[in-house]
């Protein structure tokens, strides 16, 4: 949180980064010995761990981007009017939001699942990895195809869904890139097939 002030000169608070906090400074800072968290040595460990509770969360994130994408795309399609019929009447749109809400409920599953799952105190690394990867896909071609639906319009700031093809992107790439999460999931069913899971993906 930064000091922030008004036009009037009314001091406030404002929820905006500082330089610092939006840089990635090469400089090496200092701790003290006893400030490491547990024991030195296990910062990987530590960090593979934080993932199965962050890529959840990002899945979460993800998933209410594309329904927000979903919701303004329908709003549109049922508003905006082509040859005397709202859009939302043409085969190609209907399709585009069906796919939408079939991805949406396929990742807010998952990522129930493998929050579910972290929750009971099992390991979740492999429905995370879902979980993200799921989302962050259905993220980006929802609000992609909420672009296409409002037509040129779908780049005027005017409207919302420019800034959520813009948010959405993020989603594929921190907390570990689609293409991490498919190195993940693909290892991970190779691993249940050589160990004969009696169920695939855990089911």
């Amino acid at each position: 949180m930064a000091r922030a002030y008004s036009a009037v000169a009314t001091e406030g608070i404002s929820f905006a980064l500082s330089e610092e906090q939006k840089s990635i400074p090469d400089l090496a800072r200092k701790f003290a010995r006893d400030e490491i968290i547990p024991v030195a040595g296990q910062g990987f460990k530590i960090a593979m761990n934080a993932f199965d509770i962050t890529r959840p969360l990002i899945g979460a994130a993800a998933t209410g981007v594309a329904r927000r994408a979903m919701e303004e795309a329908a709003k549109y399609s049922l508003e905006r009017k082509t040859m005397d019929t709202e859009i939302f009447n043409h085969q190609a749109i209907a399709f585009m939001l069906a796919d939408m809400a079939m991805g949406i409920e396929s990742a807010r599953m998952m990522v129930y699942r493998s929050a579910w799952m972290r929750d009971q105190g099992q390991r979740n690394t492999w429905h995370a990895s879902i979980a993200k990867a799921l989302a962050s896909e259905v993220a980006n071609k929802s609000a992609a195809d909420a672009v296409q639906i409002f037509g040129g319009n779908g780049f005027n700031t005017d409207y919302p869904v420019e800034k959520l093809m813009r948010d959405a992107k993020i989603f594929q790439i921190y907390e570990g890139t689609s293409q991490i999460q498919r190195l993940i999931i693909s290892h991970g069913l190779a691993d249940m097939v050589k160990n004969g899971a009696e169920s695939l993906g855990g089911l």
